[in-house]
């Protein structure tokens, strides 16, 4: 029974397959308007010959073109890296250019009073005894180094302090030498082209700083 039943829905089926592709039509496509009436079509520029747009150039202005006369300077020494990045960044608004760089500088570290170097260690502790004979208790025998077998009798930031010591063992018969202490040090320094009337003080504050007059490249 359920055989004959399958058998025969598969004829209905066959029959309306072919039912259909017999009496289908084909739908007919209907073109749309270009447009409404009374509307005009777009077209592209390229298409009625028009000419094209013209491309306007933007002209960024910039620290330089806002100098009419710049001056050229040199400004500096910065002592450390942190004080230079920081008046790169307050400065640079200001000028047309700018750039820095680095030097190796002697920089004056204080002055040393010393009696001259003995001949050998035995010399310069005769020195030494003779300075306590005569009541001097302050001072160091350098027994190695660039200063080996001298005798230091102090180390001063200010030079009058210095000539004080100089001329006291003067005093006491001692031909004691006085000279600054000196040290090789980094520095830098920043170039910068500013407008002839730009006071650096403005934006830096009264820092000690020395400017020098360079010619602009």
């Amino acid at each position: 029974m359920i055989i004959r039943a399958i058998l025969l829905l598969l004829v209905c089926t066959n029959l309306g397959v072919a039912a259909w592709w017999l009496w289908h039509r084909d739908a007919i496509a209907v073109p749309l308007p270009g447009s409404e009436a009374g509307v005009a079509s777009i077209q592209l520029l390229g298409e009625v010959g028009a000419p094209p747009v013209p491309m306007v150039p933007v002209t960024v202005a910039s620290p330089t073109a806002q100098i009419s006369a710049p001056a050229c300077i040199s400004l500096g020494p910065f002592g450390t890296p942190a004080a230079l990045r920081q008046a790169m960044t307050t400065l640079t608004p200001h000028a047309g250019s700018i750039q820095y760089r680095e030097v190796i500088a002697t920089e004056l570290r204080g002055y040393r009073v010393f009696m001259p170097p003995a001949a050998d260690g035995s010399g310069a502790l005769e020195v030494a005894r003779a300075l306590t004979a005569r009541g001097v208790r302050d001072y160091y025998v350098v027994t190695a180094g660039e200063q080996a077998n001298t005798v230091s009798l102090g180390i001063f930031r200010d030079m009058e302090n210095a000539e004080k010591r100089r001329e006291q063992l003067a005093g006491l018969g001692f031909n004691a030498v006085l000279e600054p202490r000196t040290e090789q040090v980094r520095q830098w320094w920043i170039d910068l082209s500013v407008a002839a009337d730009f006071r650096w003080q403005s934006v830096l504050g009264e820092i000690a700083l020395t400017v020098q007059d360079v010619a602009c490249r």
